[in-house]
């Protein structure tokens, strides 16, 4: 009962409510994995298949997101004591010449919101910038947003000279953005493409596990 409400009061925004009840189900004895799971992940799960349905909108996603890092206050330090570590690491950015954020910032929160680490580089960021960001990171994926028309070829350009750096086998590259589709993504050699973020963190979770299974 107790995670349940955890899930209900994440998607409610209640970030008071959610870190309460974390600590509560903490000092029961429920263990930080299954709270993580079946109440945090599970609530942004659910504004997730909302959000696509166009049942919930930006502003209900947001306070979920700040819900569940409120939780994730209560619990990260407790996880990694544990051992516990997120499924996979994400870059993200909005491309050079672009300063839209909106999109960029949801598709983190929906990352954060399935136990992927996420380091954010902001917008307007050049391939030089990402390059080096994967070099320091080592991240499992790279998610590349362009809200423009005239912004969305940087996501070709930031692919090519990844590759030219010798480290395009060493990550998986997800576009997106409002002009950007399914095909343009294929032409630039993209790994995957996502029309919102719900579907961007589902797409992620898909590659990092399936990255996880191939590995073992």
């Amino acid at each position: 009962m107790i995670l349940e409400n955890i899930s209900l009061s994440l998607q409610r925004g209640k970030a008071k409510e959610v870190k309460m009840q974390v600590q509560a189900a903490l000092d029961s004895g429920v263990s930080p994995q299954y709270i993580l799971n079946c109440g945090l992940i599970h609530g942004m799960n659910v504004i997730g298949g909302k959000f696509k349905n166009n049942e919930v909108f930006v502003p209900e996603v947001l306070v979920a997101a700040r819900a569940m890092n409120a939780g994730l206050e209560i619990l990260r330090p407790i996880l990694v004591q544990t051992g516990i570590r997120p499924i996979g690491r994400a870059i993200i950015c909005t491309v050079k010449g672009d300063l839209h954020d909106i999109g960029k910032n949801l598709v983190k929160m929906m990352l954060e919101g399935q136990a992927i680490d996420c380091i954010d580089l902001g917008v307007d960021v050049d391939s030089d910038e990402i390059i080096a960001a994967i070099k320091e990171h080592n991240p499992d994926l790279v998610c590349l947003s362009a809200l423009l028309t005239t912004t969305m070829i940087e996501q070709k350009v930031i692919i090519e000279n990844i590759e030219k750096a010798g480290l395009r086998d060493k990550v998986k590259i997800m576009v997106g953005g409002a002009p950007v589709t399914e095909a343009f993504a294929k032409e630039i050699k993209a790994d995957a493409f996502s029309p919102d973020a719900a579907s961007a963190a589902e797409t992620a979770v898909q590659m990092l596990t399936k990255q996880v299974d191939d590995d073992v």
